[in-house]
C-alpha cells in the first residue's frame, strides 16, 4: 500500500486524466461521476501529503493546489466538451426544446442557458468541494488519531 502513496506525481496526474476521462463518458458529458470520483482523490492527495515534514497549515494549502488543479481539468473538459454549443444560445432558430436536455426553468432557452453553467461552471466547482471535504476529513481523522497516540 506505501507503494501506492509513493508512485511519482506525473503518473499519479495521468492516472486521474483517465479515470475523469472514463467518468465524463460515463455520465454521457454530465460530470456526475467526476463529482464522485472527487472523494476518493481527496482521499488520496490527503494521505500523499500527510506523512510529510511540512506544518500541517502548509500541507492544507498543497491540498487545496491540487484539489484546484483536479478541478480544473474538469473544467477545461466540460469547456470543450459543452462549449460548443454556447453559440446556440444566440441563434434564433435553435430548438432549445427538443435538445435533450432538462427543463429546469420554465423557459427552454433560459434552461438551456442554466444547463451550459451547470455543466461548465457549478460541476467542477463540486468536484472541487467535494475533493477538498474528502482531503480535509483524511486530515482530521489521522490527526485525531495522532492525538490518541500521543
Amino acid at each position: 500500500m506505501k507503494r501506492f502513496f509513493r508512485i511519482k506525481p506525473w503518473l499519479a496526474y495521468l492516472i486521474f486524466v483517465v479515470l475523469d476521462l472514463i467518468c465524463v463518458g460515463a455520465g454521457m458529458g454530465v460530470p456526475f461521476f467526476c463529482i464522485v470520483l472527487g472523494l476518493p482523490v481527496g482521499w488520496y492527495i490527503a494521505r500523499r501529503f500527510l506523512p510529510s515534514e511540512y506544518r500541517i497549515g502548509d500541507q492544507m494549502r498543497r491540498i487545496f493546489q491540487v484539489a484546484l488543479a483536479t478541478s480544473l481539468f474538469t473544467f477545461a473538459v466540460m469547456a470543450i466538451l459543452w462549449g460548443r454549443t454556447v453559440s446556440l444560445l444566440f441563434d434564433p432558430a435553435a430548438d432549445f426544446a427538443n435538445f435533450g436536455i432538462p427543463m429546469i426553468l420554465y423557459d427552454p432557452k433560459a434552461s438551456f442557458a442554466g444547463w451550459l453553467i451547470l455543466m461548465i461552471f457549478i460541476s467542477p466547482f463540486l468536484q472541487l468541494l467535494a475533493t477538498t471535504f474528502a482531503a480535509y476529513l483524511t486530515v482530521t481523522r489521522r490527526l485525531r488519531i495522532k492525538a490518541k497516540q500521543g
